[in-house]
């Protein structure tokens, strides 16, 4: 029966422990967290060790499965450090906050033995699977383009309260590397590999709160010839569906949510996104366990988790582009 931890037990872990507790055949061993109030309120929640120290809780635990659920600038480290001791990992997006400190951890995972997926899980759903078959069956012809926006809402209080989220050095960035990357990750993972992008992100809201951007656009031309328009936002004054189109020779894939489906000769079809307890908040998608549970189910496969350090790094080099590109000043504290 493979063991899990859990290295950081903040708003994010909720999901993880949700998703492991869901599957029979996998242990929860150990939790760890800096923090001694989260670190206590965890380990006394699932009735296992906790640990401040993640070197000691490998060394003492020996968990198979490590999920990272930290601030950004924890993650590239945390996760070379468990693949370099075999430890195979489950790490939040962004890959790292830093093109350097992902670059160290894409290599780690090449020397590693053990696995390693990056939470895309958006990718899981079933809209974002149906999108794919059709794309990649022929049948709609050739991509066109396509557009993506998130407007979404935050307010001082989401940064007051997790000080880390405004700042590059923690963070690595604001609303591109925070919230919109999920949907940066569906653009290019649908439409194709990203060849130019060129783009602005900046502070329209926030600026008396966060160092970091709070609103970002951008165009970006794809290998395939396809050209994609973007724009992200924290300053609407809800959370809108993310809205993401993608125009074919044959047809218009709208996804709202559900995803319909507008062929050239007027039929309609709309595939429902499943609807699933999370556990977390509603933006954080339904698909986390789906994605966890596949990790799982791999683990004894060849080969490495489709959604690894290489995959997820495509849309860390979008996101530091587009910062080069808005701060060619500061190009040490954004790249």
């Amino acid at each position: 029966m493979p063991t899990a931890a859990v290295i950081g037990c903040g708003d994010i872990s909720t999901i993880h422990f949700s998703a492991i507790s869901t599957l029979d055949d996998v242990q929860l061993v150990a939790v760890c967290d800096t923090d001694p109030g989260r670190l206590q309120a965890a380990a006394a929640a699932h009735s296992v060790p906790g640990f401040t120290d993640y070197l000691d809780m490998l060394e003492k635990a020996r968990p198979d499965v490590v999920h990272i659920c930290t601030p950004h600038h924890l993650h590239a480290s945390l996760a070379a450090d468990c693949l370099e001791r075999g430890v195979n990992v489950i790490v939040e997006k962004p890959l790292a906050h830093t093109l350097e400190e992902g670059k160290r951890l894409i290599e780690a995972a090449e020397r590693s033995q053990a696995k390693i997926a990056v939470c895309f899980q958006n990718r899981y759903n079933v809209t974002s699977q149906a999108m794919r078959k059709m794309l990649d069956g022929g049948g709609l012809g050739r991509v066109i383009g396509a557009s993506a926006t998130v407007m979404w809402h935050r307010n001082g209080d989401y940064y007051r309260d997790r000080p880390w989220r405004g700042t590059w050095l923690e963070g690595g960035g604001g609303l591109m590397m925070n919230q919109a990357i999920h949907t940066v990750d569906l653009l290019q993972w649908l439409v194709g590999d990203v060849a130019k992008v060129e783009g602005r992100a900046s502070t329209r809201s926030l600026g008396g709160v966060i160092e970091v951007e709070d609103t970002a656009e951008f165009v970006a031309e794809h290998v395939n010839g396809a050209r994609s328009v973007f724009y992200a936002t924290l300053a609407n004054a809800v959370n809108a569906p993310v809205a993401l189109d993608i125009v074919t020779e044959k047809a218009t894939l709208s996804l709202r949510g559900d995803l319909t489906v507008t062929y050239d000769d007027g039929t309609v079809e709309v595939i429902p996104e499943r609807v699933a307890e999370t556990g977390g908040r509603s933006y954080w998608g339904v698909s986390h366990e789906l994605l966890i549970k596949d990790f799982y189910a791999g683990l004894k496969n060849d080969g490495p988790f489709w959604i690894g350090p290489a995959e997820a790094g495509k849309s860390l080099r979008i996101v530091k582009d587009i910062y080069a590109q808005s701060y060619p000043d500061q190009l040490e504290r954004v790249s």
